[in-house]
C-alpha cells in the first residue's frame, strides 16, 4: 500500500473516532445515566391480557402438577393453599378423561405432596429444580405417552411453573397456563410470570393463558 494511501486511511479513521465522539457527546447527560433501577418508579404495567377459551384433547394432552407440596405450599403461602381446591378440580376432571398426570417435587418425598392433590400409583413424580425437565424423565415419559400439549399447574408460578412451561415450549409442546392454578408469594410475581409467559422469545407462540373453569375436554 502507497504510503499516501495509508495517510488517507489513518485521516478517515481520524474523523470518524471524532465524529462517534462528538455524537456521544450531545446525549444528553440526564438520559446517558437513566437505568431501569432509575425509572422502575414511573413505569406501568402493561394490559392484562385475554384469558382464552381451551379445548384440548385428552388423548395428547398431559397435566402437570408441580410442587403442591406442605413444605413449599405452606400456610405462610396462601396464594398457594388457595389455589389447591382449584388444581384438584381440574386433576378429578383430567383423570375421569383419563389424561395422564405427572408430579413434581422441588425436595422431599411423595408424602409430602398435599393429598389432596396426591399422585395416584400409576402417575409418575419427578424431582427437580425449577425445570421439571432438568435432570428428570419428563421428555421421556410426555414422549412415550404420545403428548403433543402440557396443563401446567402448580407453585411458584415465578419457578416451576415458568421454568417448565418454558422447558416444554422450547421442545415444541403446545402450554396451557390457567392463571388461577398457578401461584407466588404475591401477585406481582404472579403478574410477571403471566407476562414473560406471552412475550419470551420461542415460548409466547407456543403458549396460551386460561382458567381452570375455560378448559374444556372433548
Amino acid at each position: 500500500m502507497k504510503e499516501e494511501t495509508k495517510l488517507r486511511l489513518v485521516i478517515i479513521m481520524l474523523n470518524l473516532g471524532v465524529s462517534t465522539c462528538l455524537a456521544l457527546a450531545a446525549v444528553p447527560s440526564s438520559y446517558a445515566a437513566q437505568t431501569i433501577i432509575d425509572e422502575w418508579s414511573t413505569i406501568k404495567p402493561p394490559p392484562a391480557p385475554e384469558l382464552k377459551s381451551v379445548i384440548t384433547d385428552p388423548k395428547v394432552t398431559a397435566l402437570l402438577v408441580l410442587d403442591i407440596q406442605k413444605q413449599i405450599c405452606a400456610p405462610t403461602r396462601p396464594r398457594c393453599i388457595a389455589s389447591i381446591p382449584t388444581i384438584q378440580g381440574l386433576l378429578t376432571r383430567a383423570r375421569a378423561k383419563g389424561m395422564p398426570v405427572i408430579h413434581s417435587l422441588g425436595r422431599g418425598t411423595v408424602a409430602d405432596i398435599h393429598a389432596a392433590v396426591a399422585p395416584q400409583s400409576d402417575e409418575p413424580v419427578v424431582t427437580s429444580g425449577p425445570d421439571k425437565f432438568r435432570g428428570t424423565d419428563m421428555e421421556k415419559i410426555l414422549k412415550e405417552k404420545g403428548v403433543t400439549t402440557v396443563i401446567v399447574v402448580g407453585t411458584g408460578a415465578n419457578g416451576a411453573v415458568l421454568f417448565t412451561s418454558g422447558s416444554a415450549a422450547l421442545r415444541g409442546l403446545k402450554v396451557i397456563v390457567p392463571v388461577d392454578g398457578m401461584s407466588a408469594d404475591d401477585p406481582y410475581i404472579e403478574q410477571y410470570s403471566a407476562w414473560h409467559l406471552l412475550n419470551a422469545p420461542g415460548v409466547r407462540t407456543q403458549v396460551t393463558l386460561t382458567k381452570i373453569d375455560m378448559i374444556q375436554f372433548p
